[in-house]
């Protein structure tokens, strides 16, 4: 369930467990729905795994500031090794990561875990609270949790494709962190210079006008491998320091990148990924910094258009998670379509 942070998430989690036990009920509150409509606000998105096609293992870890890493790998390593023995019909494999999108430790959890997982492949979101950025909830079996993450293991019949898709190309323009608290996620120079005053000074704005806006147009990334990754800010404090979603450092050289056009991408990606044939639903993770593009471009009705025309169903995010990363500014998820003409086994209720 991904609930509107507008809703009593606690009574609401809690009721959801009693009604539908004993199936697992896991929730997170959000930055934004998507549902039926496409973009959605303040509403509650259900999504049920039919039990003759899905069988899932829900591991909770926690807390999220105090990591016992050989002992959660160990963890994921059974739970896979379990569900694999119980349910061998079902071939095809995922795992989904829902955690406290305020917890800032998102990149060290999302590479532990990937460990554990082999060759799984690996889709999240952070839990958001609209654009508040102050507190984000999880529920497991009508349990709330914060400080902590949900991680889903999950066989089917179906066949699957998880994927990552942004629509950001770099530029030549480059700065470099001088001085930063990584701990925090805060740069508090870039070029030697106070950095809200130097990210300003490159696009040509004023440091008294940056905001949530002026992050979702002008993002930057970061090159790891042959790839680039966006590393989306998140807000400027009273200092002049910036907050960002994900991992930073001293040294690191940040990239301005070039959004293209969000709806066109969005399309052509999601089409590149059905390969021709029409998924039955795609889950999804989407930043919040793509939603405040939207809007500022007067592009949400199109972009709703384009996750209705591919039966996506999810969640605005403070950030995702793919494979052993945690990026931003992105939507991942996994394309689940029609199961193949495997005979059915009957599984136990998960």
């Amino acid at each position: 369930m991904f609930i509107s942070p507008q809703a009593d998430f606690d009574a609401l989690t809690a009721e959801a467990a009693r009604r539908f036990a004993p199936a697992t009920v896991l929730a997170c509150t959000t930055a934004g729905e998507i549902g039926s409509a496409g973009y959605e606000e303040d509403q509650i998105i259900a999504i049920g795994f039919p039990r003759d096609r899905f069988a899932t293992a829900a591991l909770l870890v926690a807390p999220l500031d105090d990591l016992n890493h050989q002992g959660e790998v160990d963890q994921v390593i059974r739970a896979r090794l379990k569900l694999a023995s119980a349910s061998p019909q079902m071939e095809n494999e995922f795992a989904f990561l829902m955690v406290d999108g305020m917890s800032m430790r998102e990149d060290e959890l999302t590479s532990m875990l990937s460990s554990g997982l082999g060759g799984v492949p690996l889709f999240g979101g952070s839990a958001g609270d609209g654009t508040q950025f102050q507190s984000t909830r999880l529920s497991l079996n009508g349990v709330t949790y914060s400080n902590a993450a949900i991680l889903s293991l999950i066989r089917t019949t179906c066949p699957v494709k998880v994927f990552s898709l942004d629509h950001l190309a770099p530029t030549e323009m480059r700065m470099v962190v001088t001085e930063a608290d990584p701990s925090r996620r805060v740069v508090r120079r870039i070029n030697a210079e106070p950095a809200a005053a130097e990210y300003a000074r490159m696009l040509g704005k004023d440091p008294n006008q940056l905001d949530q806006f002026t992050f979702a147009a002008h993002p930057v990334v970061v090159r790891l491998g042959d790839r680039h990754h966006v590393r989306a800010i998140q807000q400027v404090t009273p200092e002049g320091e910036l907050v960002f979603f994900s991992a930073i450092d001293e040294g690191m050289v940040l990239t301005l990148a070039e959004p293209q056009h969000l709806a066109e991408h969005l399309d052509q990606g999601l089409s590149q990924i059905a390969g021709g044939d029409q998924p039955d639903m795609v889950l999804a993770c989407d930043c919040i910094l793509r939603r405040l593009e939207a809007g500022q471009k007067q592009m949400s009705r199109d972009v709703s258009e384009v996750l209705k025309k591919h039966n996506v169903t999810g969640f605005g995010t403070y950030g995702e998670q793919i494979g052993a990363l945690h990026v931003n500014h992105t939507m991942t998820g996994v394309a689940l379509y029609p199961p193949t003409s495997v005979p059915l086994t009957k599984v136990p209720p998960e």
